[in-house]
């Protein structure tokens, strides 16, 4: 299939699943109206009822772009890691992001922050990320290299750590560890267009600076002899790409909770249908993920007679597909 066709079909099934998934819900809106009342807003008229208008605009339209957003980051990021770790198994949270920011999160819910309103578990998350990123790279900083193993080990060590952090937080809580666990679950209830422009930023940084390096990320994967003797400086550009990705993860994490495996599975799925050129990978990823994230939001928020987190979805679809390509991994190895 030429790559071409792919990025176009994808493009047109995420618009559409967008707008299919804006219309479904309690209060139930056709495609077409939904179709309407974007277009309008875009060209700042007035179309439908005010009900409606709030319904698509105000609550569905937020909630539903900002998991496809962080859908969209979070495999661009898989894509990034598995290239610099040279690790299939390699996702944005095997660095020790994710525990960060549910460490950060679950102190900001214990203390009962409210100083930044809504903002403030977001921030903490955020932060908590970013701590826990220094950390890794401080740890694995020592051969001076930041080979992909280093780096690893690092972030296990890390993620360890904060685990049994986030473990002390919730037994420290009591009657809000409810509210902890169901954060540690990952959730786009209540999403807001602050959370869409943020989220946006990150990924389009992210997006930006893959692309970039799309062609290096290839020669690194003959190796670290093979790419310096082709003058790529590894360490530089890996720490740099790490930093980038991870601060994307980190946004992304901060608004929607706990996510995981969507930068593990699409990176692969992709593989099997265009190749392992990074430029191309990169780019597809990011249309994929969002609408694999999409179709989770969707499924949990207007499918199923309760709402599940969606990070629940997506352990398990993504829990199989890891031991899939594990042990497709051992039996290449053996």
């Amino acid at each position: 299939m030429p790559f071409s066709l792919l990025l176009a079909g994808l493009g047109a099934l995420l618009v559409a699943g967008l707008v299919l998934s804006a219309g479904l819900g309690y209060i139930a809106i056709p495609a077409r109206e939904v179709l309407a009342i974007i277009l309008a807003r875009l060209g700042h008229v007035v179309a439908g009822d005010a009900v409606t208008r709030a319904v698509v605009l105000d609550v569905r339209l937020p909630r539903i772009l900002t998991a496809a957003l962080v859908g969209g980051n979070l495999a661009v990021a898989g894509v990034i890691f598995q290239a610099i770790l040279l690790n299939p198994l390699a996702d944005p949270y095997t660095l020790g992001v994710s525990s960060g920011a549910a460490f950060g999160a679950s102190l900001a819910l214990l203390a009962n922050l409210a100083w930044l309103g809504s903002l403030s578990v977001p921030l903490a998350a955020f932060v908590g990320a970013l701590l826990a990123v220094l950390a890794v790279l401080g740890l694995a900083g020592g051969d001076r290299s930041y080979a992909g193993n280093s780096l690893i080990l690092a972030g296990v060590i890390v993620a360890a750590i904060l685990s049994a952090g986030i473990g002390l937080v919730k037994y420290l809580a009591d009657e809000q560890v409810s509210v902890i666990i169901f954060w540690l679950m990952g959730s786009f209830a209540a999403r807001t267009w602050t959370d869409v422009g943020l989220v946006l930023a990150a990924g389009l940084l992210t997006l930006g600076l893959g692309l970039y390096h799309g062609r290096d990320l290839n020669v690194m994967a003959l190796g670290e002899r093979g790419a310096t003797s082709l003058g790529l400086d590894t360490a530089r550009l890996r720490k740099r790409l790490l930093i980038v990705a991870s601060l994307g993860t980190a946004v992304s994490v901060s608004v929607s909770g706990i996510i995981g495996f969507v930068g593990l599975i699409v990176p692969h799925l992709l593989r099997l249908l265009i190749g392992p050129d990074n430029r191309k990978l990169i780019p597809a990823a990011g249309l994929m993920g969002a609408i694999l994230l999409l179709l989770a939001d969707t499924i949990s928020r207007a499918m199923l007679s309760r709402e599940v987190p969606v990070g629940v979805l997506t352990a398990l679809i993504g829990g199989p597909f890891f031991c899939l390509i594990f042990r497709k991994k051992l039996g290449r190895g053996a």
